[in-house]
């Protein structure tokens, strides 16, 4: 598959390029980071430069075990000739112990311009605060936007091919074979189980395989509910498996670092404060949950939901679910000094359906955009200042 560019975020990354400054890539795996990695060195200068690329997902860089070693194959393979100018790049890099001592070193001596990813998302925040404080900038990776999906397609927008991403999924890999249920969903749950060994059950040293397992599904399963720990404890003693709320939390905060789940806080408006029970959860990827529990069409709301607060994380928008009084608004998403209030239905098919998504909007006085997102086909109208709108045109804003 060629290397396709993804603008969006290179965009966002153009304005650090040549600064002092460690630029760190997080993400899901294979979201697209190796790539991004090797977009960068494609666009370096010709002369005057050298560049070191260690890819720890390759075996060629297994003998690179701790910061020693890492920092004696960057002075070997990087620093032994001269340049104007040195770059470096590190895949992968949280595979490394104690990475951030050496990364420090080079960059406090300014020696060389640094580009690390890394898919733990815990692990890579202490370390970075406690080490790079002030000399590094994190850009989230997420995955492919249905403006990308389509480039990668080569197709225009249409029913159908929206039908294709809300079923096969985001992740640039999955161009690389046949659209077909049996081969997609084969190729994520094989990414699935390398998250869930490797990302969360090596590195936490989880003893409790299968209850992680059944708080996968249990969460996949209940992806846009609200929901706490207690009450997961609660489905999980039903299920024969007693844990406690404290378990819950810590494995929830695993599979979260590993960039494959997201949790969302409910946000009381009238109170102005977030609360602090029964948050909700969406995945980096909806396909994931088809891919290990099946595609239920019945549930499309809660895929439709899903994509478009991906959508808002990727636009760089903060997000929580609003409540007020007794009503909720699916997500408020905030950016500077912007904010919009967006309610997500498959379709408005009657007059009782629309004054249900309508009512929550209509309760909220300020005079911030207001959206109900919907797969009707209709031209976009204004209903007491609430847009309705179609949800792939939201998409490809």
């Amino acid at each position: 598959m060629a290397i396709i560019r993804r603008d969006d975020f290179n965009n966002k990354l153009e304005a650090f390029l040549g600064k002092p400054i460690v630029k760190v890539i997080t993400g899901l795996r294979r979201s697209g980071k190796s790539f991004l990695l090797k977009q960068l060195i494609s666009d370096l200068p010709e002369k005057g430069m050298r560049y070191l690329y260690i890819d720890k997902e390759s075996l060629e860089f297994d003998d690179i075990r701790d910061y020693k070693d890492l920092n004696n194959f960057i002075d070997e393979n990087l620093f032994n000739k001269k340049a104007k100018h040195y770059y470096l790049f590190i895949d992968e890099i949280q595979e490394i112990k104690e990475w951030e001592r050496c990364i420090r070193s080079i960059s406090g001596a300014n020696k060389a311009e640094i580009f690390i990813t890394g898919s733990n998302a815990q692990l890579l925040s202490s370390e970075l605060a406690t080490f790079l404080t002030g000399r590094y900038i994190n850009f989230s990776l997420y995955t492919l936007s249905y403006k990308e999906f389509l480039k990668f397609r080569k197709k225009q927008s249409s029913d159908k091919e929206f039908y294709k991403y809300l079923e096969y999924g985001s992740l640039p890999g999955i161009h690389n074979f046949d659209l077909r249920r049996e081969i997609i969903y084969e190729y994520l749950n094989s990414i699935l189980n390398t998250i869930v060994l490797k990302d969360i059950v090596k590195r936490f040293e989880v003893r409790n395989v299968s209850l992680l397992e059944a708080l996968i599904k249990f969460t996949f399963d209940n992806i846009g509910s609200t929901f706490s720990a207690k009450s997961i404890s609660d489905y999980l003693k039903s299920q024969k498996l007693s844990v406690g709320v404290e378990t819950i939390l810590n494995y929830l905060s695993y599979i979260e670092s590993t960039h494959l789940l997201y949790k969302v806080s409910r946000y009381d408006i009238k109170g102005k404060r977030h609360l602090e029970i029964y948050e909700k959860y969406y995945l980096a990827d909806i396909a994931f949950r088809h891919a290990l529990l099946g595609f239920k069409f019945d549930d499309i709301n809660d895929y439709l939901e899903n994509i478009v607060f991906i959508e808002l994380l990727r636009r760089g928008y903060e997000v929580s679910v609003g409540k007020i009084g007794d009503l909720e608004i699916d997500f408020i998403a905030v950016k500077n000094d912007i904010k919009l209030y967006i309610q997500v239905s498959y379709l408005l098919s009657s007059k009782e359906v629309l004054a249900r998504e309508l009512e929550p909007l209509r309760q909220v006085k300020d005079a911030y955009p207001k959206y109900i997102l919907s797969m009707d086909n209709k031209p976009a109208s204004n209903i007491e200042g609430i847009l309705l709108m179609n949800l792939l045109e939201f998409l490809l804003v």
